[in-house]
């Protein structure tokens, strides 16, 4: 196996930064990401804009690399796509398409048939949006195949450490009613706003739960995020709504996570859940795993956000969180990605995938 990859890690990531994949506007990635696999001489097929790619099939061990081709919308702080100082600038350049060009990479690069493994490679849409919208789920709905892989890593980005499970969340629009009424005359009606002071202060003075879940440690935490309410300057509302998002450990289910957000609004709001997504299992005892750590010798944390190692563990498939993007920077104003982890992430995975 390569050392070094023989492909130009970075040169990829900027292609791929360079082709905008918002959320819903993955078709032109989608179609690049499938050519390169293609060409690579893998089993190719695209299902709308998501991408599979298997290797020879040799009734070895099945891993998986798993990653989204969208990227959430540009900052107006966003500067392009640029190189400055060993870190490439973009938006997506840590989450994760720094993950997708160590993919393509190690499948332009590895002689597949030559592995430890079977390994297939899974480029999935939606992935940013709301739960039902996630193109992930349809693939592990309708492809057989992909439950029998032995072990799954989603390169979401996690500095090149191993982040075990995933954290929970939960949406929902709490609507405050009141009564309208002029403003100069407010005790003719009952102002929707105010009404929310005991809600906001509850999630004002609410402490941060940390949970122990096999040893790892998740941080549940409740936030309001967006509020939204008024006629106009000189009207008391009549509504006020509030989103509140709920981030809740492997621990609790999502049935759990739904009753305490409707514990914190009972007798202030009516409560509508727009987006629930379970938390993701912490893996347990797997040899593939097992191997991955002992072979790379990568630290392990628990992974304090939503990944798609909930839907794959849900569905069965032990899995973790392993990729090379900055975590920091997901979201962030300015992106960017330290090239060196391209690099070294691929040396990682290549050691693995070619153990014996």
């Amino acid at each position: 196996m390569p050392s070094e990859p023989r492909s130009d890690l970075g040169a990829l990531c900027e292609t791929l930064c360079s082709i905008p994949s918002v959320t819903g506007d993955e078709a032109a990635i989608a179609g690049v990401i499938h050519g390169w696999l293609q060409d690579a001489g893998l089993d190719v097929e695209r299902r709308s804009n998501s991408v599979l790619a298997r290797g020879p099939r040799r009734q070895k061990p099945l891993v998986l690399l798993v990653g989204h081709s969208d990227t959430v919308p540009p900052s107006p702080q966003d500067r392009g796509v640029h190189r400055e100082g060993g870190r490439l600038y973009a938006r997506g350049a840590a989450d994760m398409k720094s993950g997708l060009a160590v993919m393509i990479g190690l499948a332009r690069d590895l002689d597949l048939a030559a592995l430890a493994y079977d390994v297939a490679f899974v480029v999935y849409e939606r992935e940013e949006g709301p739960i039902l919208a996630n193109g992930l789920g349809p693939l592990l709905a309708e492809v057989p195949w992909l439950h029998e892989a032995a072990l799954a890593f989603v390169l979401e980005p996690s500095d090149n450490t191993v982040q075990v499970g995933a954290m929970g969340t939960l949406h929902a629009t709490l609507v405050f009613r009141g009564k309208a009424a002029h403003s100069a005359r407010p005790w003719q009606g009952e102002n929707a706003i105010h009404k929310a002071a005991p809600v906001l202060r509850a999630l004002a003075e609410r402490s941060i739960d940390d949970v122990d879940v096999a040893g790892f440690r998740f941080r549940e935490v409740m936030s309001a995020t967006i509020a939204k309410g008024g006629l106009a300057r000189n009207v008391i509302p009549d509504r006020f709504e509030l989103n509140v998002n709920y981030r809740f450990s492997p621990a609790r289910s999502i049935d759990e996570a739904r009753r305490a957000v409707e514990a914190l609004a009972a007798g202030h709001a009516d409560v509508e859940i727009t987006d629930l997504a379970p938390s993701g299992k912490v893996i347990g005892a797997n040899p593939l795993y097992e191997r991955f750590l002992a072979t790379t010798r990568v630290s392990v944390t628990g992974k304090q956000a939503w990944t798609d190692v909930a839907q794959l563990t849900r569905a069965g498939i032990d899995a973790v969180n392993f990729g090379p993007g900055n975590q920091a920077q997901a979201h962030q104003a300015g992106e960017y990605v330290d090239l060196a982890l391209l690099d070294q992430s691929y040396v990682l995975f290549s050691s693995f995938l070619g153990a014996v």
